[in-house]
């Protein structure tokens, strides 16, 4: 019945009209693509595409630190990835590789947040509707998830939602859904604000059947509904998660710019050969503003600071750290605002008015940052004291920092251009409510929900006592970032004891109180970075520490660990703990591959070698035998065998009695990856249980199996662990050539073990 309501409503379609609607659809979408604003991805208006558009660097398959580290550590990571993969061009995602057969219907693309998941949508977008590329594709349908976020309580069908989406396509029927060959670009899905249940879900399969967007989307990924169209998800890491990995055909991941297409970007925007040669030069001097430029709006952010400073007269010292970066670009945005609009003051100069919009943003971006939420509607702006009605002022005043994008039904969203000017911003707001003595604000964020989570560290905070001093507030600020599991609170801490500095203070012009911030109190927040135990947390968040000193301007640790590198004198030096954090950072990012890593080498504490494994990731041989070592460790080694590439080849991992059950699954697992090289696993003096036999043994049998040498030197194993063990052996695809184990030795002899294909069995 409702398939010949809708039926009433539409014109019959059929040879020129189709052709005309196809036409006429590609003229629309070519007119909402073909110009871009350089700085965020809001199309319609701007610059052309084409000009500026820089080819990313795209390839098949996803890095694996995906929750547990905040999004610019991951960034790190792939700065330093061999380029070994072959790059997939945007318009070629769903063309089959010539050594696959398979056919590819749904692409789930990653990306962290500004790489430019949305340009190159839009550059597919744009190829397809000027004739370029995909013809043979009849329809591309864009559908951003923060527009579908408006319409996430309304009940459609498929095919009311195009006609809202894409008027043009009015004319269309029922029916030409299901024999054209259709594109659906669900862009975004960070930014959905609703849910995506695969497991129970309402099974639609008719194109005017009526329900909530997040069931179309369901089916429509999971081929109930339109089996044959083409899906083309993009998401940032953390949320592909909700995508199940059996509904996705192909992962790619874009990584933003390479070294030559970072240089081309800034040779392409500066048209002054020698202004563009500067400022490249500056940003691979300084290694924090060199990586973070693998994301483009990031060098859109340092070409307008540093084209500002290096093209009047000059004589501060250019930016090095972020908060510095980050400050200069506020303070240009300022600048430009009083050049555009006039005013008596001085360009840097600030109203109170200004300041009053700038916090309140501050404030709108903290209180979301704390949420997660990156999207804002009207409902949200009125909740932090920003006037809707008077938008127009904000771009004024912010042109470059906070948009409004108008979508369907006129109706709007907002968003700061990328999500580290929302952090920074977020960390000016709580900075200012310190200097203002905001005690609701402050105890409201640094209350902490679980007071003995951290027992080893509660000498670094009283839980309800007010705080009184700067390096007391930044303390408790880095304990509560570090509670989080995913580190979403890290750049903004980073932010947070940059600030701390009066110079980082002077460039803001006044939005902050100056503080009076006295060497004394500047050497006990550098103190207290120093000396933070940090065994109750992954190792991998205790470089985020590190971190904060570089944001001070602190190079002792820095300048320390290169001597200590230089020396070669690894057991006679002793290390702290930030010494091995520090030393785990420059080990992992180093360009040339570690042979080995053996903690017990490094003359330091075991919560110093602990902070160590990070380098694991960087390393060939890893020897971590007699560390105690929790779960949250075995992640760290279960990532370093799971990336791409992997170097590890050898891990021995003797006497860890902590190592358990889930030890052994997570290291299990990883063998079972694809990017899994290992070749040597030895665990003598460990204990293994039934379940971790069993974990082993599925390691075993997987395809590919790497692993050659299997050590269980000195472990006692109950007959049924024996078995499970036995039967990983036994399969076609165990590749292991030496056992080591006089447990099995016996069992040999006792031929359980006749036609095993291993070359030796040592006891």
């Amino acid at each position: 019945m409702i398939y010949y309501r809708w039926k009433s409503l539409v014109y019959l379609c059929s040879g020129g009209d189709l052709q005309e609607v196809i036409e006429g659809h590609k003229m629309s979408l070519k007119r909402r693509c073909e110009h871009v604003t350089e700085g965020t991805n809001e199309a319609g208006s701007g610059t052309l595409l084409n000009t500026i558009y820089t080819e990313l660097y795209i390839t098949e398959g996803q890095s694996e630190e995906v929750d547990t580290q905040h999004e610019v550590r991951q960034l790190e990571i792939t700065s330093k990835k061999n380029i070994q993969d072959t790059p997939i061009k945007c318009q070629d995602i769903f063309k089959v590789l010539s050594e696959q057969q398979r056919h590819i219907r749904v692409v789930l693309t990653n990306g962290v947040a500004g790489v430019g998941k949305t340009f190159s949508v839009q550059k597919f977008s744009l190829d397809w509707a000027e004739g370029l590329e995909n013809q043979d594709i009849s329809l591309v349908l864009p559908l951003s998830c923060r527009e579908l976020n408006l319409m996430r309580d309304e009940q459609h069908s498929l095919l009311s939602l195009l006609h809202v989406f894409h008027p043009t396509l009015q004319k269309i029927r029922a029916e030409d859904l299901t024999i054209w060959k259709l594109l659906f670009i669900f862009d975004g899905l960070d930014e959905s604000r609703f849910s995506l249940d695969f497991n129970n879900h309402q099974v639609i399969s008719d194109v005017t059947q009526v329900s909530s967007v997040g069931v179309l989307l369901v089916n429509l990924i999971q081929g109930n509904l339109l089996p044959s169209a083409l899906i083309w998800i993009t998401s940032r890491p953390a949320a592909a998660y909700q995508i199940p990995p059996s509904c996705v055909d192909r992962i790619t991941e874009v990584r933003g710019f390479t070294d030559s297409q970072k240089e081309e970007y800034f040779r392409r925007r500066f048209s002054d050969e020698d202004l563009s040669k500067r400022i490249i030069s500056h940003i691979k001097a300084c290694r924090s503003l060199h990586i973070m430029c693998l994301i483009p709006v990031f060098c859109w952010i340092t070409a307008i600071v540093l084209e500002d400073m290096m093209t009047r007269d000059q004589r501060g010292e250019l930016p090095k750290t972020l908060t510095d970066l980050y400050s200069h670009f506020l303070r240009v945005q300022i600048k430009r605002k009083k050049q555009k609009y006039g005013g008596k003051q001085r360009p840097e100069e600030l109203t109170e008015a200004d300041k009053e919009l700038l916090l309140n943003l501050g404030r709108l971006a903290f209180e979301h940052l704390e949420k997660g939420n990156f999207m804002f509607y009207s409902e949200d702006l009125e909740r932090c004291g920003l006037d809707v009605s008077e938008v127009s002022v904000y771009s004024g005043v912010c042109t470059e920092i906070f948009k409004r994008e108008t979508v369907i039904f006129q109706k709007s969203v907002y968003y700061f251009v990328h999500l580290s000017i929302q952090e920074f911003l977020a960390a000016v707001y709580m900075f200012h409510c310190y200097t203002r003595k905001d005690t609701v604000v402050i105890n409201k964020f640094l209350k902490f929900s679980k007071p003995n989570r951290f027992p080893r560290l509660t000498w670094l905070y009283t839980n309800y006592d007010p705080v009184t001093s700067l390096d007391d507030f930044l303390r408790r600020a880095l304990i509560k970032s570090l509670e989080s599991k995913n580190g979403h609170l890290d750049l903004f801490v980073r932010f947070l004891h940059g600030l701390s500095l009066e110079s980082n203070q002077r460039i803001l012009g006044g939005l902050l109180d100056q503080m009076d911030s006295h060497p004394e109190t500047i050497q006990k927040v550098l103190n207290n970075l120093k000396e933070v135990n940090s065994n109750v947390m992954s190792p991998d968040r205790s470089i985020n520490i590190f971190h904060c000193l570089m944001e001070m301007k602190d190079q002792s640790v820095h300048q320390e660990i290169q001597e200590f590198l230089k020396s070669g004198e690894i057991s006679k030096r002793r290390l702290s703990e930030i010494h091995c954090s520090a030393l785990a950072y420059l080990l992992q990012m180093s360009e040339e591959v570690l042979d080995e890593l053996d903690l017990q080498q490094y003359n330091t504490s075991d919560e110093g070698r602990r902070r160590l494994i990070p380098a694991v990731r960087n390393c060939r041989k890893a020897k971590l035998s007699g560390s105690f070592l929790l779960k949250r460790h075995w992640e760290v080694v279960a990532s370093a065998m799971t990336s791409k590439p992997s170097h590890l080849r050898e891990l021995s991992l003797s006497k860890n009695k902590s190592l358990a059950d889930a030890g052994v699954k997570l290291l299990s697992s990883a063998m079972m990856h694809p990017n899994c090289r290992l070749e040597t696993l030895r665990l003598s003096r460990c204990r293994l249980s039934e379940i971790s036999c069993d974990s082993l043994a599925s390691a075993l049998r997987s395809n590919p199996s790497h692993l050659r040498v299997l050590e269980l030197s000195y472990i006692s194993l109950k007959d049924s662990g024996m078995k499970l063990l036995c039967s990983g052996l036994e399969s076609l695809n165990c590749k292991l050539e030496t056992l080591r184990s006089a447990f099995f030795y016996l069992r040999h002899n006792n031929k359980t073990m006749k036609g095993f294909k291993i070359n030796s069995i040592d006891f």
